[in-house]
């Protein structure tokens, strides 16, 4: 057994979400047992991935998605339904956010690059002051089928490409989610290739106008890897049971 309290503080501290600017609540949003056994992890705080989660039997949800956002707002509907199965479940909710994409070893952009083979990372992708994304390169310049299918294949997604910039992929940036608005910035930072989860409808004109290659591959399906590196993390830590709840969602 571990300590909730003490679990919530060090991923908090890995994270650094303390000195991260978020619309997220990020840390404990729903208080449950003291003592933690079983964390559940799932990129959403959805009614269904919380139903998975308790009949589990996990002690603390860990999301990337949470229910607290920006101001307060009323406990009714989806909201009052998700409240009540996590307090008669027993359940603490706790959910990261933008620490999580941006976390340079367990964070969701710097993953999907390490995923496709990229080395030197490096920070790109500005938003609310600071950065949230990674660019990194290729020692073998690959093909943009190739890291289409790869994706495809590891992230269990169905990529949309738009292919109007280089053949061959030497660099590429990658903002996991809603972050289409900052292909712009991959393309002024002269990157082969901008990678994120959602599309725009001035996407693809974009691309074919600044002569730029462009993929989505799912808002949830490129934020499942955060949390799954959060995951090994903490059982590593506290010695506790882990399990991602997958809630499949191609958006």
């Amino acid at each position: 057994m571990a300590d909730r309290d003490k679990i919530v503080s060090f991923a908090d501290a890995y994270l650094g979400s303390k000195a991260v600017k978020d619309s997220s609540h990020n840390g404990l949003q729903a208080e449950g047992r003291p003592s933690v056994e079983k964390i559940a992890f799932g990129v959403s705080a959805s009614l269904e991935c919380i139903k998975k989660a308790a009949a589990w039997g996990a002690d603390m949800l860990i999301v990337h998605h949470g229910l607290l956002w920006g101001g307060a707002q009323p406990f009714r509907g989806p909201l009052k339904r998700k409240l009540e199965l996590l307090f008669e479940s027993g359940m603490s909710l706790c959910a990261w956010h933008l620490p999580l994409d941006k976390h340079p070893e367990a964070g969701n952009n710097a993953r999907l690059l390490k995923m496709l083979g990229a080395k030197n990372l490096r920070p790109f992708g500005a938003y609310e002051g600071g950065t949230i994304g990674f660019s990194g390169s290729f020692a073998k310049p690959l093909r943009l089928e190739d890291i289409a299918a790869a994706l495809a294949i590891k992230l269990d997604a169905e990529p949309l490409c738009f292919r109007f910039g280089p053949e061959k992929i030497k660099t590429a940036g990658v903002v996991s989610g809603g972050a289409a608005d900052l292909f712009e910035q991959a393309v002024e930072a002269g990157l082969d290739l901008y990678i994120t989860g959602e599309v725009s409808e001035h996407t693809q004109e974009f691309a074919r106008e600044s002569g730029a290659n462009f993929i989505s591959a799912g808002h949830y399906n490129t934020e499942k890897s955060g949390v799954i590196a959060l995951a090994g993390v903490l059982e590593k830590k506290f010695g506790v049971k882990t399990e991602f709840i997958d809630v499949p969602n191609p958006a």
